[in-house]
């Protein structure tokens, strides 16, 4: 399979940000993973990049000691690439106030040595059901920051269609990014209503996580098929879905960073799909 981000095609975000459909979280770079050495980590990063990666997610709290995400990112990457675009995450956990946030927005953008932010996400709640809690002050704290240029894309995280809703009638959203995978399909009504809007969808965990891992085993058929593997199978089929959907796979993993950007060259048939989507309704 082609080895390069650029197989995923591209999606433009909020009408000026073309960005390749496959991604790299940072996550895993920092909290716990096997990675303990922060050179390896810059490696990663640098690696990703070169194989055509140019949308990176990252947040604040992601850290472990002396390896923070925004750090790393920063002494890898810049001066950054002109085709390079960071997301970021405010609030959750800990729930910032409004008045909190922009205190965070700055912090980000000290730590990214970067004078603005290309997306920002407003994340709620904590990893239970999405929903249930007014975030209006909160996001206009936000559109009040994109305003002065500090910020050039709002995001929402964890979120409900009412939320998202409520997110829209006071500035633009360019993405959500909530729990998606191909074994859990339970958010199809937000996904719908980015992809009615033009707003990327952009899974956390796309591969699963935590308690709430993808089969494997119910994926061997189809990645026996291309010669593939389970994890490349769930991410092509993620990009498959819909038009507006992104992933973001993290790893601290030099290979496993390969095999997760060689998904971009699995082209699922229709047939594969059907299987897949069978599988699916049997749970």
């Amino acid at each position: 399979m082609n080895v390069n981000a650029i197989a995923a095609d591209t999606f433009l975000l909020g009408g000026d940000l073309r960005i390749n459909r496959l991604g790299f979280g940072a996550m895993r770079l920092a909290l716990g993973g096997s990675i303990r050495d922060p050179e390896a980590a810059i490696a990663v990063l640098r690696r990703a990049v070169e194989l055509g990666v140019n949308h990176i997610d990252t947040a604040g709290t992601y850290g472990f000691g002396d390896l923070q995400a925004h750090e790393l990112i920063r002494q890898a990457l810049s001066p950054y690439p002109s085709d390079l675009m960071i997301a970021t995450k405010v609030s959750s956990p800990g729930e910032a106030t409004a008045a909190q946030l922009r205190g965070l927005v700055e912090k980000d953008l000290r730590r990214l040595g970067q004078d603005h932010l290309d997306l920002v996400y407003l994340r709620v709640g904590g990893m239970g059901k999405a929903g249930g809690e007014p975030l209006g002050e909160r996001f206009t704290a936000l559109a009040d920051l994109r305003r002065e240029g500090l910020i050039r894309h709002l995001g929402v995280s964890h979120v409900d269609a009412t939320q998202l809703a409520e997110a829209q009638s006071i500035a633009p959203v360019t993405a959500v990014q909530n729990q998606f995978h191909i074994h859990d399909q339970s958010d199809t009504d937000v996904l719908a209503r980015c992809e009615q809007d033009g707003i990327a969808y952009v899974p956390y965990f796309p591969l699963g996580g935590g308690k709430d891992r993808i089969d494997a085993t119910r994926l061997t058929s189809v990645a026996s098929r291309h010669q593939a593997t389970p994890a490349q199978v769930a991410l092509a089929w993620l990009l498959a879905t819909s038009p507006v959907t992104l992933a973001i796979p993290g790893t601290s993993s030099l290979d496993h960073l390969t095999d997760n950007i060689a998904a971009t060259g699995l082209r699922l048939t229709i047939d594969d799909l059907a299987k897949l989507s069978e599988q699916h309704r049997m749970i």
